[in-house]
């Protein structure tokens, strides 16, 4: 089964590779978000609920990233895969918000993003979409097209904050 790589994984700092239309059609794109799936459900901190994983947290240096939501205590979000995703248009108003990561469980920080983002992808079968976003769905799309190129919440982070400092202020997050 796929895990999640180490915060130091050099996958983690690097651009991912665009994914070929021979990657989609020969299976491996589809083996490829199997194991993203196992890894996200796998994914257990205490407070935290999974919703989101890039190929790079899996050691997979691949732009192709999942949101399937794992909580049960509000409004589920979309699920869907997107394939070499790009963001096409993003709102002007950006506002701060709390993000964590799977690969930094004992972090949390605090992120500028855009209040709105549209995206553009292919699906699993390779077919483009484009999918308008707000709120955290617009947050989780950036978060993860950050992963795409090399770079950690905590690179661009306002304010980073480890678990315990988390506790103290009562905070917790959706990570992706």
């Amino acid at each position: 089964m796929a895990t999640l790589v180490p915060e130091n994984h050099p996958v983690l700092h690097a651009i991912a590779e665009e994914v070929t239309q021979k990657e989609i059609e020969n299976g491996f794109v589809d083996k490829l978000i199997k194991d993203m799936k196992k890894a996200l459900k796998s994914y257990s901190v205490d407070g935290f609920t999974a919703v989101a994983i890039a190929a790079p947290q899996i050691g997979v240096s691949k732009r192709v990233f999942i949101i399937e939501d794992q909580s049960n205590d509000r409004d589920a979000l979309p699920s869907f895969a997107a394939i070499n995703p790009q963001i096409i248009k993003t709102s002007k108003k950006t506002h701060i918000v709390g993000e964590g990561c799977l690969s930094l469980p004992e972090m949390y920080g605090e992120v500028k993003r855009h209040k709105n983002v549209t995206m553009r992808a292919l699906d699993e079968n390779g077919n483009v979409f484009e999918r308008g976003a707000g709120g955290l769905l617009a947050q989780i799309i950036q978060h993860e097209n950050n992963h795409l190129d090399g770079i950690l919440f905590i690179d661009i982070a306002e304010k980073v904050y480890s678990k315990e400092e988390m506790k103290k202020r009562g905070l917790s997050e959706a990570k992706g």
